[in-house]
């Protein structure tokens, strides 16, 4: 039974509470993953709740007179129905309730009063102010048994202190393991009616625990954090008792702690902290905490051997081992969920678990979800923290603590969200902090819908309440246009609207009317089979299937049975670039969604819609895939040598699909149809992209046909730059003129998308970064535009008139350092060597390099190699040319060198360099 059922069977009759008397409820707190309210006031206090642990249940009333008062028997004879482990199953009452057992009698029911847990039973009432009781009230409902529990903790509040309720209240001590608590907080009086639906557990309850008490005792003495070779996660902490431990300027957070039942948590983002000696401070100071005075033995998993070490060299009792029952803390990494289960019993009951792991380099699958299939999170979430797949960003090597009171009222995702609900319902002006939250709000509150919340109320009210904030506002509209600032309201509704959409079906159906743009019709194409190649040597492809699928529509995809296992992805759109960092957006910053093809028959859908693609893994044999499209729109696409040309005059260009794709052998285009319209032969442009493609090959020495076609992607906004590399190389829409016109491209050279294909051919092995970063890619701009276009070099860049490079040479000879040697000073030796010698040298120096192996990783070493086989490609010695363009080179070399070849008389360099 979910927790939705369960209620319906709580509430079953009952159409209100009335909670107008003498009676003073006391608020509860609801934090467990099965946890669940029953009653919730008009101000949003949970008054009646219920939950689930280990094999039983338990249902926890806010008075312990509401036990005893016949108005509520309706609802207590459905509570004792629901806790009952069978319907044979014994009720027993404990004799501080004799006037619950009187009225159960009274009606009929079989209850032994003055009842002990001794007892053969399968129910149990009591209050809850038996602290002696506590331990076995726990195993009894652990067992399979049912807890009938009620009282408030406002008056023990009231001589213990609120800070002391949660852990003190002796109530908390049997009902915290199944995540519900009473506060100190007197709940709302009144009549409260009793929804149809399942109510929602509150964003915010106030607990009283004094937060800053735990940062003062976790961080005594630790001022600065060691970073020096950790690159850590960043956290999500979203419980209502979790808290930061550590947090930098832009609220990522790197360490957290969290109470959960009797136990404690911290969760640091790298495993490596763990075991740092400069950690030793913070990592006692943790165990400390986590045993909260228990003292008994420490349990250290077998891959923190290191921390055992410094846990023992500080006279701490400790072991390595796997978790088992006699130790008071347990620390472990995150990379596993074998011990999830155990885990989760032994914190509820008072355990303390230290746990260390980043999920950045974990999680590689662009359709998946650290929060969702990281191990450490299938341990964490239910304790209220997540490990991300972003990498945490933090300046230097060390991170310097906040101070306590920073801390502890620092960005916190409930708190957050929280305030900005109220701002969006009430249309009040955020205030500071909460102004400088959104971004980071909207970022987390797209992570926090990948928890797996089927049957967690804490997460799925969450998850309502945030789907309520997109309903009741609407999903902004984004264009060049009508650009919005990623730390605004509608920066976080797009966010927010893009996750809730990946994954609620409900969300979906509500598309239509959340914004007009998702209402455009396009014709849909008749069911269609099309073949694609899955045969694969190079890199992950992108295989084009010639659909569109429109915003918000949904395309069925059959493949072949035997195809489920191969870890094919279909991708809808192309606009790979995550813009969540920029400053503004002009569209979505991620409007790309892939799905990994596990099943034969599978649905694919889009909030912002795209072009269809099959996403082939790199080394893949699979040959021609027959794959069957349903409800897909058919995409302008020309493909050189099978399109016909009336086709594409006639037809294809007029399509009103936003996107057209321009094949040819070794490069895929895709520019707005808009643009591509006005092309009126495409065979043209793609037989002079065939031409340079295949000179872009020859200079690399690499088969003519590329493993996979190179990409060319225009988009109204990219990542970085004018245009950048990649697979896609990303374009702005204002260079798919010069990429298109073909008249241009002739008469004019073209520099940009070759400079970002010579990006895409530069290797790790002859490149000196930064140096050559931006210098070598260029040989490819010269080498197309020279020979395929005619284009003369001084011609394809300005930079290139010999005046400029004249000048260059000079400046960098008289005043420069290595330092300088960088974007067009670092091209002009290459271009000199070439102008000398010619193309073919560089072709075989790059033929030689992807046969070498054990090329050395640092510049000089690296630098000398090339100087060595560009010398022995030429036989001429080059290193009195290397030397004047400042090249570290070694005695060594210059002494092999001089023994092999004569000097290269024609050194350009020494009209430079001579006296």
């Amino acid at each position: 039974m979910n927790s939705k059922q369960s209620y319906a069977s709580l509430v079953r009759g009952v159409h209100s509470f009335d909670f107008t008397g003498e009676l003073y409820p006391s608020e509860l707190l609801l934090i467990g993953d099965k946890a669940f309210p029953v009653l919730v006031s008009n101000s949003g206090q949970v008054l009646i709740a219920s939950s689930q642990y280990g094999k039983g249940r338990m249902v926890v009333v806010s008075h312990e007179d509401i036990l005893k008062d016949p108005q509520y028997l309706l609802f207590l004879k459905n509570a004792l129905q629901w806790l009952k482990p069978s319907q044979a199953a014994q009720v027993g009452v404990d004799a501080n309730l004799d006037a619950l057992a009187q009225m159960l009698l009274r009606d009929g029911m079989k209850v032994q009063q003055g009842a002990t847990l001794g007892t053969k039973l399968g129910v149990y009432c009591t209050d809850a102010y038996n602290e002696q009781n506590a331990d076995g009230l726990v195993q009894f409902v652990k067992r399979g048994g049912g807890l009938l529990i009620g009282g408030q903790a406002w008056h023990w509040a009231g001589q213990h202190g609120m800070k002391n309720v949660l852990n003190g209240f002796p109530g908390n001590w049997v009902t915290g393991v199944a995540g519900i608590y009473f506060t100190g907080n007197v709940g709302e009086k009144g009549t409260f009616p009793v929804s149809q639906e399942m109510p929602r557990i509150p964003l915010i309850t106030e607990h009283g625990l004094d937060t800053q008490s735990d940062l003062k005792a976790i961080l005594k003495g630790v001022s600065k954090i060691d970073l020096q070779g950790i690159v850590p996660s960043q956290l999500l902490i979203h419980g209502t008792l979790a808290f930061p431990l550590g947090i930098n300027a832009d609220h990522q957070a790197l360490f957290a702690a969290a109470y959960y039942g009797r136990g404690r948590v911290i969760v640091v983002s790298q495993e490596n902290l763990l075991t740092k000696p400069s950690m030793k401070t913070f990592l006692l100071n943790a165990i400390d905490w986590l045993s909260s005075g228990k003292g008994k033995k420490v349990g250290v998993g077998n891959d923190l051997q290191d921390l055992y070490y410094i846990l023992n060299q500080a006279n701490i009792q400790c072991e390595l081992t796997s978790l088992k029952d006699d130790l008071s803390v347990y620390c472990c990494s995150a990379y596993s969920d074998r011990e999830m289960e155990k885990i989760h019993e032994f914190v509820s009951e008072g355990g303390g678990l230290l746990i260390g792991g980043q999920a950045w380099s974990s999680v590689k699958n662009i359709a998946s979800s650290a929060l969702a299939e990281y191990p450490g999170n299938k341990i964490l979430n239910k304790f209220g923290v997540g490990i991300l797949e972003k990498v945490l960003d933090v300046p230097g090597d060390s991170y310097s603590v906040q101070p306590i009171k920073e801390l502890a009222s620092s960005y916190h995702f409930r708190k957050a969200l929280f305030q900005f609900k109220q701002h969006l319902q009430n249309h009040q002006a955020l205030t500071s902090p909460y102004s400088s939250w959104v971004q980071k709000l909207g970022q987390d509150s797209a992570a926090f819908i990948n928890i797996p919340a089927t049957n967690s109320p804490p997460f799925f009210s969450v998850d309502e309440d945030l789907m309520d904030l997109v309903v009741q506002n609407g999903i902004p509209d984004i264009s060049a246009s009508n650009p919005i600032k990623t730390h605004s309201d509608e920066a976080f509704l797009t966010i927010l609207s893009s996750e809730l959409y990946n994954t609620f079906p409900e969300f979906q159906k509500l598309l239509p009317k959340l914004n007009q743009h998702f209402a455009t019709n396009y014709p849909i194409a008749p069911r269609h089979v099309i073949s694609v190649n899955g045969k694969n040597n190079g890199q992950e492809a992108w295989r084009s299937t010639g659909f569109y699928l429109p915003p918000g529509k949904t395309a069925t995809l059959i493949f072949p049975s035997n195809v489920s296992n191969s870890n094919l992805q279909v991708q809808i759109g192309c606009h790979s670039d995550d813009l969540s960092e920029a400053e503004e957006w002009k569209r979505a910053p991620v409007v790309i969604r892939r799905f990994e093809v596990k099943n034969p028959r599978m649905e694919v859908s889009s909030l912002w819609g795209g072009l269809l693609y099959v996403i082939v893994p790199a080394e893949t044999s699979l040959g021609p895939i027959s794959i069957t499209v349903e409800g897909a729109v058919k995409a302008p696409y020309f493909k050189h040598g099978d399109t016909s040309l009336s086709a594409w005059q006639n037809t294809i260009r007029n399509s009103t699909v936003p996107w057209t794709e321009l094949e040819t052998e070794n490069v895929i285009m895709t520019v707005p149809t808009e643009d591509a319209r006005k092309i009126n032969n495409p065979d043209i442009l793609l037989t002079t992209w065939d031409n340079m493609m295949r000179a872009v090959a020859k200079l690399a020495s690499i088969s003519p046909v590329f493993p996979r076609p190179e990409r060319l992607v225009a988009d109204v906004q990219i990542l970085v730059g004018w245009m950048h590399a990649g697979h896609p190389v990303m374009l702005h829409l204002d260079s798919v003129q010069e990429m298109t016109d073909v008249q241009s491209i002739h008469d004019n050279g073209l520099w940009g998308p070759i400079h970002e294909l010579g990006h895409n051919q530069q290797q790790s092995g002859w490149e000196f970064p930064p140096h050559t970063t931006e210098a070598t890619n260029n040989l490819w701009s010269v080498y197309v535009n020279e020979t395929v276009l005619h284009v003369p070099r001084e011609r394809a860049h300005p930079e290139l008139a010999p005046e400029l490079r004249k000048e260059r040479i000079e400046k960098y000879v008289r005043s420069g350092q290595l330092k300088d040697f960088q974007e067009f000073v670092a091209l002009e030796p290459y271009l000199q060597l070439q102008e000398a010698f010619g193309w073919e040298p560089l072709m075989h120096i790059f033929a030689e390099y992807q046969k070498m192996t054990n090329i050395p990783d640092d510049n000089e070493s690296k630098m000398n190699l090339w100087a060595e086989k560009y010398s022995e490609q030429v036989k001429k010695n080059l290193v009195p040319f290397f030397k004047a363009w400042k090249w570290p080179i070694r005695n060594e070399l210059s002494q092999k060198l001089s023994r092999s070849f004569t000097m290269w008389a024609e050194n350009p360099m020494k009209q430079y360099t001579s006296p």
